[in-house]
């Protein structure tokens, strides 16, 4: 049985995604993220998106480069795009509604 953490976790992954897929160099850092998230309903913390970037460079959706003092650039790979776009599945990734 799926849980609420679990699917908000999933919608919370295909919205880093999307917002990724959304930018002209596929790239946020994880403040903007976390910015982001919150303005689209999902409160989460900095402690919270590090997990969910984590979560998803371990599956190849994004890579993370850490800059300086807890500052992350996530990058969306083509795998992630994929994704995003619908094109691909990934368990744990809510998969996005059809247009």
């Amino acid at each position: 049985m799926t849980t609420l953490r679990q699917l908000m976790d999933e919608d919370r992954r295909l919205c880093i995604l999307s917002l990724l897929s959304a930018q002209p160099d596929y790239q946020l850092n994880n403040g903007l993220l976390v910015r982001s998230l919150q303005s689209l309903g999902h409160g989460v913390s900095h402690d919270a998106m590090n997990g969910l970037l984590a979560w998803l460079e371990e599956q190849g959706l994004v890579t993370v480069e850490p800059i300086n003092s807890g500052l992350k650039i996530a990058r969306i790979t083509r795998r992630g795009l994929d994704v995003a776009e619908g094109r691909a599945l990934v368990p744990g990734v809510r998969r996005p509604d059809p247009i």
